[in-house]
């Protein structure tokens, strides 16, 4: 399950509350991390020579890298509709714990995060993929 990032708090309560208009990102980035990226956004995102956050969408438009969303016994669910693989591993050992949305391929603003079920340790040349499914985002 995913929490909200704080730029997304912020901007949601903005949004409903003031009226201030929230962007509609044109794309949504999956970023993997060693560490909880929080809320804050100040967690440890991988750092590896080949390294790149992956398009949910992978160039498509944007509603086709997730689902729509469905009820769940925790609320509404979307997820991801399309596998998401990250380039082979170049430098070395990599353990990936967390994930988290951006709204950008590099920098940009976080949108939600979670823990994956499992961490993973990568070796060289490993490749991450993330099946069909296998992100949600759960608002209860």
């Amino acid at each position: 399950m995913a929490a909200f990032s704080d730029y997304l708090e912020s901007g949601v309560l903005e949004h409903t509350l003031r009226g201030t208009t929230l962007p509609t990102p044109s794309s949504i980035y999956v970023a993997l991390f060693t560490s909880d990226p929080t809320d804050a956004d100040t967690g440890n995102e991988v750092a590896d020579s080949a390294y790149v956050r992956q398009d949910a969408a992978k160039g498509e438009g944007i509603t086709s890298g997730w689902t729509a969303p469905t009820d769940s016994g925790d609320g509404k669910v979307s997820s991801n509709a399309k596998v998401i693989q990250f380039p082979p591993v170049a430098d070395g050992d990599v353990t990936v714990t967390h994930y988290a949305l951006y709204d950008s391929q590099s920098g940009g603003n976080m949108l939600y995060h979670g823990e994956f079920t499992v961490s993973k340790t990568l070796e060289i040349n490993d490749v991450l993929s993330v099946d069909i499914g296998g992100i949600q985002v759960i608002l209860r």
